[in-house]
This record gives structure tokens, sequence and C-alpha cells, in this order.
């Protein structure tokens, strides 16, 4: 099948992924007279003494906007914020399908950091949470810690922690079957924009100690002129050896290596100046660092992609869904590091020790079991570090 045409067409087809549906009855005088004027008057002035009641007289408790302003939509860069809306849909339909999360595409039509952060928080009062999606680096870590800074309830840029979480619960998997200690190797994340950073900034928190970055201008050191705010920070933690160099450099001797940056960087050569056993997660989309076959052939033990037509499929599907609905079932007023590690655990847990292998190292995307893992997880993470306002 040829996915851009066929998916162009159904497009066509369906004109729009998500609908809304009524969940009360609208046939008579008095079923109007409950669910409108005039009885919807009494909510309303409850809601009006108490704020929190939003979140027990309306669909406030369940519902999560996804929110871009289009500038890093897929790998297709900077399109704009209504080409990004099928993107938005989509994993509207995903949150719905996954998690049971009635999520809305909202895409505003600014670049302008300060507008964001004011129309989200303008617009926060009809959430339980945010999900920020396709903002382009640097802006969206500002964005980000604001938003988490002055509104109390979730906000989560899935590009940067979905793909750091399931990153996470990918390794994790990966060092079990060939028998390496997450503190104990050396990893090289090539791509230092919003993911890789967040990637980065995660495998640090869970207990990697070794890290070397790259960027398109070679290995990210401490003192390096070409580095941006981000970049400075991370080299801060990481390259504590402080080597200097291209990517195929920092490769060398690497227990494990993340991709998220463009295609064909990676070279066979580059595979096999690896340590032994190594493990290769190749994200960028569509085309990745290197073929999966290429990698193989060059000697790597597992291979991740981001594509669903190779085996371990490295998708941030399998987070987001079932983080917002624990989230939004203990009514958590952020998503801390304990909440997300918990969600890494939780899916790399799904896999069970009979099912490992080189080429099953994640529960599929479509796995409801999982994503009801996370859920679970998550939700205890958020009581146990007090951050829920309400048990489930």
């Amino acid at each position: 099948m040829n996915y851009k045409e066929e998916s162009l067409k159904k497009h066509g087809e369906w004109k729009g992924k998500i609908e809304t549906v009524c969940r009360v009855p609208v046939d008579s005088r008095e079923a109007l007279s409950v669910a409108y004027t005039p009885g919807v008057a009494e909510p309303c002035m409850a809601i009006h003494n108490d704020v929190e009641k939003s979140f027990d007289l309306t669909r406030r408790w369940n519902t999560v906007p996804v929110i871009t302003d289009g500038t890093a939509v897929l790998g297709l860069g900077d399109i704009g914020p209504e080409a990004g809306m099928p993107v938005m849909e989509g994993k509207c339909a995903l949150f719905k399908a996954f998690g049971n999360v009635d999520a809305y595409p909202l895409c505003i039509s600014s670049k302008d950091t300060e507008d964001i952060i004011k129309t989200i928080k303008l617009l926060a009062g009809s959430f339980g949470g945010i999900n920020l999606e396709d903002i382009s680096a640097p802006r969206c870590f500002e964005i980000e810690t604001r938003l988490k800074e002055e509104l109390d309830i979730p906000v989560f840029h899935d590009d940067q922690h979905g793909t750091a979480i399931v990153v996470a619960a990918a390794l994790i998997n990966s060092l079990k079957l060939a028998k390496k200690e997450l503190g104990g190797i050396k990893l090289v994340i090539n791509g230092a924009g919003a993911a890789g950073i967040a990637i980065c900034k995660f495998l640090l928190k869970l207990g990697v100690k070794d890290i070397i970055m790259c960027d398109k201008k070679g290995i990210i050191c401490k003192g390096e002129e070409w580095l941006n705010g981000a970049q400075s920070e991370v080299a801060e933690v990481t390259n504590v050896q402080r080597l200097r160099g291209t990517l195929a450099d920092a490769m060398k001797g690497a227990d494990a290596f993340v991709g998220v940056s463009g295609p064909h960087c990676v070279t066979k050569e580059m595979v096999k100046s690896m340590a032994a056993k190594p493990v290769l997660f190749t994200c960028a989309n569509p085309v990745p660092e290197i073929e999966p076959e290429d990698a193989k052939e060059a000697g790597a033990f597992i291979v991740g992609t981001g594509s669903s037509q190779n085996p371990n499929q490295i998708n941030n599907v399998l987070v987001f869904p079932g983080l917002f609905r624990g989230a939004l079932d203990v009514r958590a007023r952020t998503v801390n590091t304990e909440m997300m590690i918990a969600a890494a655990h939780g899916i790399a847990g799904c896999v069970t020790k009979e099912q490992l292998s080189t080429d099953y190292i994640l529960p599929y995307a479509y796995d409801k079991a999982a994503h009801g893992a996370v859920a679970k997880a998550v939700a205890k993470a958020a009581l146990n570090t007090g951050v829920a306002k309400i048990k489930p």
C-alpha cells in the first residue's frame, strides 16, 4: 500500500478524524430544561462559588487540548498551524482510542512565545490537562516551563517527554537482553533539539551516567561557541571526558545510540566501531539515521526505529494516552519526573521475560493493556508524590 496516497484519499473521505457526540438526551422539554435552561443555572452557580466543581459538573475532568503552532510538524518543519491540523486530529483520535481521553486540536496562529503562553493560560479553565505538540525548539522549552509554573493542571510536551519515556522503556528492556546496566553504558544521542535534550535529561535521571550528545556541527562540549542556551545547559552534565569531534568520533566504543536527527547520518563503519552488542534506536522519520538491515549487517544487536513497518517501533503513542489517563484520574496538578519514570517502567514491564527478544522490546502501540498499565503506574506515582488532588 502507498500510505501517502491512501492517507490523502482517506482524509478526503473522512473530512476529519474526530467529532463531538452528545452525551445527554435533548429530545423533550424536560430534558432540555435539565441539560440547558433553566436548570443549567444551578451547576453554573455551583462552579461560580467553587471553581474546582468544574471538574465534577462538566467534562473538564476528561478534556485535553492538543496544541501546536505548526512550527515543527513531524519531519516537515514549519508548515503552519492549519497544515498541522491532520496530525493534531490524529493525536486526538489516539487519545480517545487508547486512553478514553476527550482531546481537541487547537492550532495557534502565532510563533510568539508570549502569545502562545497567554492563549493557553486564557483557555486553561476549560481543560483537565494541556498537551503541547510540534512546537519548535528552543521556544518549546520556555513555553512548557512557564505553563508548568503558572498552571495547576498537567502540562506535557509530548515531543520532548513522550519520546524520552518510550526511548527509556526500550533501553531498559534492550539492556536486559544485552546483560548491561544503565549506569555502566556509554550512550550517544544525535540530534540536540527538543526531543534529544529531553531524552538526555530523562536518561540521566533514570541512571545513565555517560552520555555524549551530537548535533549537525558535531559533539556537544562545554565551551563550544555555537551552542544555544539549552545545549549549553546539557553540556554541563554530559560528555564528561570533554571529547570533541564528529558523530563518528562519539560512537566509538558506545553501547547505545539514540537518533532523533536526520536520514542516513550513521554509517556501517560507525556501527562497527561501537561496543559489543550495540543497541541503536534510529528514530528519524520517515527515513532513519541508518537503514535497519544495514545496521544489523554491521553488527547491531538490537535496532528500533520510528516506523511501524519495522520491529521495535519507538512510538510515543505508548505514552501520552495512558499518562494523561492516569494524571486525569487523580486530578494531578502537574506531570513530575516520578510520574514519567513510572510510565517508562510501566511500558517496559508489559513485555514479559518470555516475550522479550531482540525483535520485541516494546509492546505494540495498539496494545490497550500497555496503555492501562501506564495509566495505573502514573496515577500511583502522582499519589505517592503528593501532586494528586483526589484518589481514583
